[in-house]
């Protein structure tokens, strides 16, 4: 059927032309690979390093709550120690303002005084005094002229269903 000499130039021109084919698709796929292998590299560089810069602000705000702590602290101690000489040292009435003193800035601090003298109360802000012969600012009648205001005798004369209209 056929000869050796066909078979063998068959054979190496089928090699040739393999050899020819693998080497352009190895080309053509190769910088692909290199540019995703380099991709997957930077990627996970930039996972590490963001990793890290968490870990560095998780430390940071750790030390800086610490310092703040121990900073609040020490105010808190040198002031102590400022008031309880001054009360040895002082007169009566000087020991009364810093008293009133102390316990203003604790109010800052700390949002309640822990020191409260019977003259300090005062009624809330919201709550007018009514002056005689006048109705206070949270009366139901208060800026309403006398025809105005109808106070309801029963309960059946409220209003029933919803007030406003949709």
């Amino acid at each position: 059927m056929f000869t050796l000499s066909t078979l063998i130039g068959v054979a190496l021109i089928t090699l040739i032309a393999g050899s020819i084919l693998g080497a352009v698709l190895t080309r053509a796929l190769s910088p692909q690979q290199q540019k995703t292998r380099s991709l997957e590299t930077e990627l996970q560089d930039s996972e590490q390093k963001l990793t890290e810069y968490q870990q560095e602000v998780t430390e940071h705000f750790a030390q800086t709550a610490q310092l703040v702590n121990t900073l609040t602290q020490s105010y808190r101690d040198v002031h102590e120690h400022l008031s309880s000489d001054a009360l040895k040292l002082a007169n009566v009435d000087i020991s009364r303002q810093l008293l009133k003193s102390a316990a203003s800035e604790e109010d800052g601090l700390l949002g309640e005084s822990s020191i409260r003298e019977e003259g300090d109360f005062q009624p809330p802000k919201d709550w007018a005094p009514k002056t005689p012969g006048k109705e206070g600012t949270l009366s139901e009648k208060f800026g309403l002229s006398d025809g105005d205001y109808k106070k309801p005798e029963s309960s059946a004369q409220l209003p029933k269903g919803p007030l406003l209209k949709p």
